[in-house]
């Protein structure tokens, strides 16, 4: 048994807030993480800006402040794990490794501040997917650089090829501010106009992201606002919910339509959805690519056309539909949360 410590200077949340209200992706991440490596018989610490101290699930969460030097760290750790601050990285000096997870497009690594301490520190860098590592040029200090993706949780795993198709609905469920007024109009004016009745659902807004959310709330609402005047050409405006209700949302959807962002490391949303069996429209921006097997789980469009028809065949055809849906819970759900816990693990020395 190692003992393992991951330090978060984030938002607040702790091992129990997925059951109890959204959360974005790179937290819900950590919390699943840090409870499969308590499962594998590890002695795991969480130190955030959770509310209070709690023990969730074999996990040890207290809270942290670092400009008050409240850290209640553990005196040493065989892995330390600094998730995404720099401020985090020399907190465990004693640590036999550090790993510095970050989740973002690394360009910001390369302010002084991160840098001056990666040189010093050199940890090894944990990147979530093969795009996401090329964000970092080479010659920029690291102690290792590897690639771990996020693993789907066991709550998004899709159980049985479905007996019948859905009814014509799509659904999106990342941030409103990564494209989804492109995707407004390229439904309004070109898919639904040839699939009538056809809904666009739409889980999405500031919720998830907690204060960081609430920074960015102003612009999300402008977006919503163009949704919801959309609703004459099918568009459902809803709110974020936990994973759970989410798996279930996600059963009743024919098909998972997002365009990208260069700025999408892994795209959570979009390998949620394949995990649920649902195919996926996309573009070829940031790392959405690596979530969809084109042609098999769903479409990799090149341009706004083909991504539209794309959208209209998996809505339409039952028989396409059936075959992207089949492979997509075949070959897309290969890698959870153990398997992610097992790559850490490999880093204990």
């Amino acid at each position: 048994m190692a003992r393992i410590v991951l330090a978060d200077d984030g938002i607040e949340f702790d091992g129990a807030t997925p059951q109890k209200r959204p959360l974005g992706g790179a937290e819900s991440s950590v919390v699943f993480l840090v409870q499969e490596l308590a499962k594998r018989g590890h002695d795991v610490h969480v130190r955030n800006k959770c509310a209070a101290p709690v023990r969730h699930e074999g996990v040890d969460w207290a809270p942290i402040e670092i400009a008050d030097r409240n850290l209640s760290l553990p005196e040493d750790t065989d892995l330390y794990i600094a998730n995404r601050g720099d401020k985090l990285l020399t907190l465990m000096p004693k640590a036999r490794r550090t790993v510095f997870w970050i989740h973002n497009p690394a360009r910001y690594l390369l302010k002084w501040r991160y840098l001056s301490k990666l040189w010093r520190k050199r940890p090894v860098i944990v990147f979530i997917g093969a795009y996401h590592a090329t964000t970092y040029p080479w010659w920029a200090p690291d102690g290792g650089r590897v690639v771990i993706p996020y693993g789907i949780p066991e709550v998004i795993h899709g159980d049985a090829v479905a007996a019948d198709a859905p009814p014509p609905r799509a659904i999106f469920t990342s941030n409103p501010l990564r494209s989804l007024d492109w995707l407004l109009k390229v439904w309004a004016e070109r898919v639904r106009p040839r699939v009538p009745g056809a809904e666009l659902h739409l889980f999405t807004g500031a919720a998830t992201y907690g204060t960081v959310g609430e920074a960015k709330a102003r612009e999300m609402l402008a977006v919503l606002e163009e949704a919801r005047k959309a609703a004459a050409h099918g568009v459902v405006v809803r709110a974020p919910v936990p994973k759970a209700q989410l798996a279930e949302e996600l059963r009743a959807s024919r098909v998972m339509l997002y365009r990208g962002d260069l700025n999408e490391t892994f795209c959570l949303a979009v390998g949620e959805a394949q995990a649920m069996g649902v195919p996926a429209v996309v573009q070829r921006l940031g790392s959405v690519v690596e979530r969809v097997i084109d042609g098999e789980t769903g479409i990799v469009a090149d341009d706004d056309d083909a991504f539209a028809e794309a959208a209209i065949s998996l809505l339409t055809d039952d028989a396409l539909w059936r075959r992207h849906h089949t492979a997509a819970l075949d070959k897309q759900r290969a890698w959870g949360w153990p398997e992610a816990a097992a790559a850490f693990e490999g880093l204990i020395p």
